[in-house]
């Protein structure tokens, strides 16, 4: 299957990406989550799941693994299919998610339109024993500063002649590129991983 799409971005919207890829434009479904990551991109890297029915065959794109598993969680609680997915994970992001699940907050669940308490319950029930499964903080943050990769490269490079041990200094690049979305100098960024 098509694990992920790097590519240009040629249209987005709120529930929809176009990403050229050598010329070949891939339709993919996003989410508000996903959409808020890329509104302001002119390219991206998308995790994606191809979900294929007798009608039509769909291609689901998230900024992160961790949101690519959620949706394919979500996807095996029976009564949730692929847009009911999409709607919860427009609603909340997988961190919201994942702690409405830890504390069983089927209320939470029950605000979004479409999940009446039934669907809630199954959910919370179904999914409390994946919470523990999903990818890792710096996992997450690796994905997330996908775009950032010149800059990064160039502050490990630069802690490494310091004398920052490798490991240390990813640990705190990848920190700052997630907790500092706007954009950073090389300067500021090496400053920054230094005091961390």
């Amino acid at each position: 299957m098509i694990a992920y799409i790097t590519g240009k971005l040629t249209h987005k919207a709120p529930t929809q990406a176009i990403i050229d890829v050598a010329g070949l434009g891939y339709e993919v479904q996003i989410s508000l989550h996903t959409y808020a990551h890329l509104k302001d991109l002119a390219a991206c890297k998308l995790f994606t799941h191809l979900h294929i029915t007798g009608e039509a065959h769909t291609l689901y794109g998230f900024v992160s693994m961790a949101e690519k598993q959620w949706f394919l969680y979500l996807l095996g609680v029976n009564g949730v299919g692929p847009r009911v997915a999409m709607t919860i994970l427009s609603s909340l992001t997988p961190d919201e998610l994942q702690q409405a699940i830890i504390s069983h907050s089927a209320a939470t669940l029950q605000s979004i339109k479409g999940i009446g308490e039934k669907v809630a319950q199954r959910i919370i029930l179904e999914l409390s024993s994946k919470v523990g499964k999903l990818i890792s903080l710096p996992e997450q943050a690796a994905i997330y500063v996908h775009n950032h990769e010149p800059i990064r490269q160039e502050a490990l490079v630069a802690l490494a002649k310091l004398g920052i041990n490798k490991t240390s200094a990813e640990k705190a690049v990848l920190h700052i590129l997630r907790t500092h979305p706007g954009e950073l100098s090389i300067e500021t960024l090496i400053k920054l991983a230094l005091k961390a």
